[in-house]
């Protein structure tokens, strides 16, 4: 199964809120769940999936590998413990959830286990986070079929040199807070094509990341706005929205962790 378009996020989703929100997700037509071995709900999520009803064949679930894990006697281990958690025999996607800080463990070592993961059914497909146009190069100079980078995309930080890379090197891009912790839903000129629309913010800022190509997973604990953002895939943004959405960007990125982000671009 490819990447789905649209996709539940998970991040910072506790205990029964997680379950939830899931559970809530897929009973509304969500058919990709991302989650991440740090996000401490892996649990949670198997246990929505186990009881949602949906056949395990329909679903699309992405985890994440945490900087501790990437070496290659700690990954494929780690990848089972996240399994075991969600009650999967196999996880459709895994990712490097940031590259290794400081360059620790090398790629080309993460990325062998990776592929061995893969090569042993653990994962169907295989990816990257949060990674620079420079490590982008580097792992695909391995030769590996790479599924997607994940990284923080949302009008006020559109990366556009990542996203120009990743396109002239044929790498699909997830967006993640898509829409900036909502900082992004109360921006003037969101608000007014969103009225011109007769759509809400979200939907906008949803629809505008799903036009360039990007895959979202937006996150939500209210059922009524899980179902909201489901239907940004039903509207289309005009020329003008879409140029009027490109210049608010202003490099305000959300997600800098000190020691761990990378050199950004």
């Amino acid at each position: 199964m490819s990447l789905p378009a649209f996709g539940v996020g998970t991040f910072r989703l506790q205990g029964q809120t997680a379950v939830d929100s899931v559970r809530q997700a897929l009973a509304l037509g969500y058919r990709h769940v991302d989650t991440a071995q740090i996000y401490g709900n892996e649990a949670e999520v198997g246990e929505a999936i186990a009881g949602s009803g949906v056949p395990r064949r329909a679903l699309f679930v992405t985890t994440k590998i945490w900087t501790d894990q990437l070496s290659g006697d700690r990954l494929v281990p780690s990848l089972k413990d996240s399994l075991h958690r969600l009650r999967l025999e196999q996880v459709d996607l895994t990712l490097i959830h940031w590259p290794s800080p400081g360059g620790a463990v090398p790629l080309a070592e993460t990325l062998g286990a990776l592929a061995e993961a893969q090569a042993a059914g653990l994962t169907g497909q295989i990816g990257v986070s949060n990674f620079t146009v420079a490590l982008m190069d580097e792992a695909l100079a391995t030769g590996l079929p790479l599924a997607t980078n994940q990284v923080e995309l949302h009008p006020y930080l559109q990366n556009r040199k990542v996203v120009a890379h990743a396109r002239r090197r044929g790498l699909h891009l997830t967006s993640y807070m898509t829409l900036a912790y909502g900082k992004v839903l109360q921006d003037a000129v969101i608000q007014a094509i969103a009225r011109r629309q007769a759509a809400t913010p979200a939907q906008v800022v949803l629809a505008w990341a799903l036009q360039q190509g990007y895959a979202v997973i937006p996150s939500s604990t209210r059922r009524a706005n899980l179902e909201s953002n489901l239907r940004a895939q039903e509207l289309r943004l005009s020329a003008q929205d879409m140029a009027q959405i490109d210049a608010l960007d202003r490099d305000d990125r959300q997600a800098n962790p000190p020691g761990l982000a990378p050199a950004w671009d």
